[in-house]
């Protein structure tokens, strides 16, 4: 839908281990005020695993149905009407599909407030306008995209389904028959569905799509038939929930405090949900000074929020996974400079620091739609964000390392066991001193690829040197590292820097 310091530092450096107990060392550099840092690859220790699909993304269901959604700025987004409409999104593209595949595997979410109130129209003959108390149609045809889709990309589809006031009975409990033609549906077409959360944001339900009145004794008897029905519909898929949006640890800015909804449902979750945007965007109001988003206030938001939602789990459902199911820099389409590299610090960093946490699973809102997209939603070209999440998925792996490094306020850095290559470890480091160089020694050699731009808020992003593009036949570049010897090396102002090492004992 719509729309939170810690000094990261830990900075995570990758031992190696050559001929005997080879050393990494992180040097500070005398702008910082601080000296070298020695790390023995012996204390590198792993510290968690993540889900294999970890860094995913959504696809609005507005965007399946045609509809009208936040305007990009481009198209005077900031000023005026919100939203635009735009027809269905081509899933059947062949560059979608391409670029998509290449960040596999992902969960695939098919969400959002839109799908609060989506009938989904299980004939080749949908009607022409939808039925009373829904506000879009879904048809089989695009349903049937969605399926193709996520097979193509090799990700597995979660989604939620119609709450408003047509998906309900004459005593206004929520009845599965709409829920349950698309499951039906989607098992018809050899798909299924993975997850499930019951609605899109019960905290906003006022705005949502939900009937008049609608609390949380209310979220609670209907989340109640639907774990019943699901448990007999779909057995095999997670029950994910509540979605929840805007709780703080002082109370909810919202309308419905997520403990309240818990409390009313009961237990029965198999992934608690929660959602998260660092602020909302100049469209809902909010005007944001670009120089903050290199600040640790703002990448510190992402904490803030997991704290109370991982709260709220400890006291509810203890030791179920946490799943993000829907998160970017700003709700309501995102800000000005999400499109460009400056918004790549905030979303690799929000990835290094959720998977340290234990945070199973991160969607990012969207693949492609309004100005937080990976993609351009006219041309599904790469923005800056698509080439930080591809750098991550293929140099990040399901182990989550820590170095046990000293930390300062500059540099960020995260440490994985590599995906592909056993015994190798990669090393993310986020400069975000936009004047400071800070160097890193190295004891053995490895592979460096670093990400800057010519401006923060370029389009554009440079890997090594060279700009980053699709090929003439819309086919990947190669991501080709730079050799990274053994030494001293600059960590560039305003730069992302990823480091793979071999020989890492923790990760073989």
């Amino acid at each position: 839908m719509q729309g939170t310091g810690w000094s990261s530092l830990n900075v995570s450096a990758r031992a190696t281990r050559a001929a005997g107990m080879a050393l990494f060392v992180i040097g500070i550099s005398p702008a910082a005020g601080r000296g070298a840092e020695i790390v023995d690859p012996k204390s590198m220790r792993a510290i968690g695993t993540i889900d294999p699909r970890f860094q995913s993304y959504n696809i609005e269901m507005v965007e399946v149905t045609g509809g009208r959604f936040w305007r990009p700025y481009a198209q005077g987004g900031g000023r005026g009407d919100r939203y635009a409409y735009r027809p269905p999104i081509d899933l059947a593209n062949t560059r979608l599909r391409k670029l998509a595949a290449a960040l596999g595997p992902a969960y695939l979410r098919v969400g959002g407030t839109w799908a609060n109130a989506t009938f989904f129209a299980d004939t080749d003959d949908p009607p022409a306008a939808p039925p009373a108390g829904f506000n879009t149609v879904l048809n089989r045809t695009q349903w049937r995209g969605v399926v193709d889709f996520a097979r193509i990309a090799n990700a597995e589809i979660v989604t939620s389904f119609a709450i408003s006031p047509g998906s309900r009975d004459a005593d206004g409990v929520w009845t599965p028959d709409q829920a349950q033609r698309l499951v039906d549906f989607t098992r018809s077409l050899d798909g299924r569905i993975a997850a499930a959360e019951f609605m899109n944001e019960p905290t906003l339900a006022a705005n949502n799509g939900a009937p008049a009145g609608y609390d949380a004794n209310a979220y609670g008897r209907d989340f109640k038939v639907f774990q019943t029905w699901m448990k007999r519909a779909s057995p095999e898929a997670l029950i994910a929930g509540p979605g929840s949006v805007g709780d703080s640890a002082a109370s909810s800015a919202t309308g419905i405090n997520t403990r309240d909804l818990l409390a009313a449902a009961g237990p029965g979750l198999d992934r608690v949900s929660y959602h998260h945007y660092n602020t909302l965007s100049p469209r809902c109001g909010v005007h944001d000074d670009p120089a903050r988003a290199l600040s640790e206030d703002w990448f510190s938001r992402t904490d803030t929020a997991l704290a109370v939602y991982r709260g709220l789990r400890d006291e509810f459902e203890p030791g179920k996974p946490i799943w993000l199911t829907e998160t970017a820099d700003a709700a309501c389409g995102g800000n000005p400079w999400d499109a460009t590299f400056l918004d790549s610090f905030r979303y690799l960093d929000q990835l290094g620091r959720l998977a340290k946490a234990g945070v199973q699973v991160v969607m990012h809102n969207t693949l492609a739609a309004s100005d937080y997209g990976l993609l351009d939603e006219k041309t599904f070209r790469p923005r800056p964000n698509y080439w930080a999440a591809l750098l991550w998925h293929r140099l990040m792996g399901t182990t989550v390392l820590d170095a046990s490094m000293a930390s300062t306020r500059v540099i960020h850095a995260y440490a994985h066991c590599h995906p592909t290559t056993k015994g190798a470890a990669s090393v993310l480091l986020i400069n975000i001193s936009q004047q400071g160089s800070h160097a890193v020694t190295l004891a053995a050699r490895g592979d460096r690829f670093t990400l800057r731009a010519r401006r923060l808020q370029s389009a554009s992003v440079q890997l090594n040197g060279p700009t980053l593009a699709l090929t003439g036949g819309d086919d990947l570049p190669r991501l080709a590292p730079r050799t990274a010897f053994a030494g001293r090396i600059r960590l560039p102002p305003a730069s992302i820097t990823f480091l793979v090492t071999q020989d890492v004992a923790a990760c073989r």
